[in-house]
């Protein structure tokens, strides 16, 4: 019986281990349309690590994400690639997105975005192509809560955009 119990522990060990060998490359965004407020909210996460290997080759070599230098530099970066990258349709209109701000939760940076005015949604176009031009395993996993309905996309570099109509 120990036996048995060596060999399965040392069997998982050594899958994890190799699990661990495989980088996956994954952004996760929210939309939500708060009607109350006329207004779209955007979360995307993106891993520090793949975001600021991006940042260092496109902008500053010397950026440091999660390290409290030069913030306000950091997210002028940020928002500028956000927007090159991030383009979002609502009723056959191109939107203009409002970089809010970001913040770290452990290996992650959250990115905060908001499109004002909008009364109502009838059709709405997400394109992501955030780390595309860096990795080309990129997927960007993208949930919507719009008019009451939940919708999710995995856009990848062949497909970077998820349309809904309501």
């Amino acid at each position: 019986m120990k036996i048995i119990k060596i060999f399965l522990v040392l069997s998982i060990v050594l899958s994890l281990a190799y699990t661990g060998a495989h980088k996956y490359y994954v952004s996760i965004t929210k939309i939500e349309y708060v009607k109350e407020k006329q207004s779209v909210q955007i979360i995307t996460r993106i891993f520090i690590d793949d975001f600021e290997r991006l940042l260092k080759e496109r902008y500053d070599n010397e950026i440091v994400l999660a390290s409290n230098n030069d913030e306000t530099q950091i997210d002028k970066y940020i928002e500028k690639y956000l927007l090159s990258k991030f383009k979002i349709t609502i009723n056959e209109q191109e939107s203009i997105l409002n970089f809010i701000g970001k913040e770290y939760d452990g290996d992650v940076v959250q990115c905060y975005l908001e499109i004002e005015n909008i009364k109502n949604i009838k059709s709405f176009s997400v394109e992501n192509s955030v780390l595309y031009d860096m990795f080309s395993d990129q997927k960007n996993i993208v949930r919507t809560f719009i008019n009451a309905k939940h919708k999710s996309f995995i856009l990848i570099p062949e497909n970077s955009i998820g349309m809904l109509n309501f």
